[in-house]
């Protein structure tokens, strides 16, 4: 599965992984693809520094990546209490209100959230960037477009790739406006922050927008033949992320949630904005249903619905209260329906290529060719 774009990189397999997990992401580009670790959850930068550190050692050699999140415009002199401060009375009663319900219990005291998306504001994502650029990574990722002028020029000034998650062609030119080397055409059925159109129609209208830039596919690929698929419409690689949640090297924390991740079918997602603001497939659980019921109070704006939620998604996560239970992910997660490790994810995915690759030769009378 290799395309002009993953011979640059010099890795074998096309697939770009992104993931949360230092492990996972190690274990994606030993196999032979290119493994991207995602870095919003890294509030402290000493966190991401061990964590990269560690990175280092474990891909035996391999280029990896960095996904950050940050907006292409500044905002001055605003601090996380600052916005805290706009969130209305209202919201937060309604989580309290929520929870009690639920009988979901109170952290201990002193304990903190261990979820604050504080990585989704722009100065925490500078300063995850300062500790990621002592590191050889080949590609910087940005999950909300591109990234802001000065930062495409020191990722450039270091030979890394910049890539940039867009949800329509409209967006793809701008990004390739902004410099970006590589777009990332991520459809409705993806995981996460995602726009509403399906891959099968943004892919080649992203490919005839930036062309010659390269696109990679993103959103509803889980197995060669889709792999395939994504590579007939002009793409030069895919992105894949729900996929690994499942993974063993996958460190979710929660049995109860893989467990919720493994009995899915692809139709048990919603896009909501009850987790950061911004529409975002994940599980639907009797939480996402509370903040899309319109006799509630709806979602605050990105980054607000996120600090407001923090503290209540990290109870819900620790005492594991199944009914608000959830994650962000895929409509893939229909196919994730056992644990696997990195590398028989990845021999399913070239044996799946192969025989795609083979289905298409016969129907076009070139049988043994591939």
């Amino acid at each position: 599965m290799q395309t002009e774009l993953s011979k640059k990189l010099g890795v074998e397999h096309a697939i770009f992984g992104f993931t949360p997990f230092p492990a996972v992401a190690a274990a994606i580009s030993r196999a032979g693809g290119f493994g991207v670790l995602g870095a919003v959850r890294y509030t402290a930068p000493d966190d991401l520094k061990r964590d990269l550190d560690w990175l280092e050692a474990h891909v035996e050699g391999m280029p990896y990546g960095l996904d950050v999140v940050m907006p292409a415009k500044k905002v001055e002199g605003v601090s996380e209490a600052d916005v805290e401060a706009m969130i209305p009375e209202g919201h937060r009663r309604f989580v309290t209100e929520t929870l009690a319900k639920y009988g979901v219990p109170e952290l201990a005291e002193g304990e903190v959230s261990g979820w604050r998306i504080t990585g989704w504001m722009e100065q925490v994502a500078r300063s995850q960037l300062d500790v990621a650029f002592d590191y050889p990574i080949k590609l910087l990722a940005n999950a909300l477009g591109s990234p802001p002028p000065d930062v495409v020029a020191r990722a450039h000034d270091r030979d890394m790739l910049v890539a940039a998650l867009a949800g329509s062609a409209r967006h793809a030119r701008k990004h390739a406006e902004g410099g970006i080397d590589i777009v990332v055409a991520q459809g409705y059925e993806a995981g996460g922050h995602t726009g509403e159109i399906a891959s099968m129609v943004l892919t080649p209208e992203v490919v005839e927008a930036v062309d010659p830039l390269p696109v990679l596919a993103a959103g509803g690929i889980g197995s060669g033949q889709q792999v395939a698929a994504a590579l007939s419409l002009g793409a030069q690689g895919v992105w894949l992320g729900s996929l690994w949640l499942t993974t063993t090297e996958a460190d979710m924390h929660s049995p109860a949630v893989t467990r919720k991740l493994l009995a899915a079918g692809s139709g048990d997602t919603v896009r909501s904005r009850a987790l950061t603001g911004k529409p975002a497939r994940q599980l639907r659980t009797e939480w996402t249903d509370a903040w899309d019921d319109p006799e509630g109070p709806g979602t605050l704006p990105m980054p607000l619905q996120g600090l407001l939620v923090a503290d209540a998604v990290t109870r819900i996560q620790k005492y594991e209260i199944e009914p608000l239970l959830g994650t962000p992910v895929g409509q893939i997660v229909g196919r994730m329906n056992s644990e696997r490790s990195v590398q028989a994810v990845f021999d399913d995915l070239t044996r799946g290529f192969e025989q795609a690759v083979d289905r298409v030769n016969r129907i076009a009378g070139r049988s043994g060719q591939s």
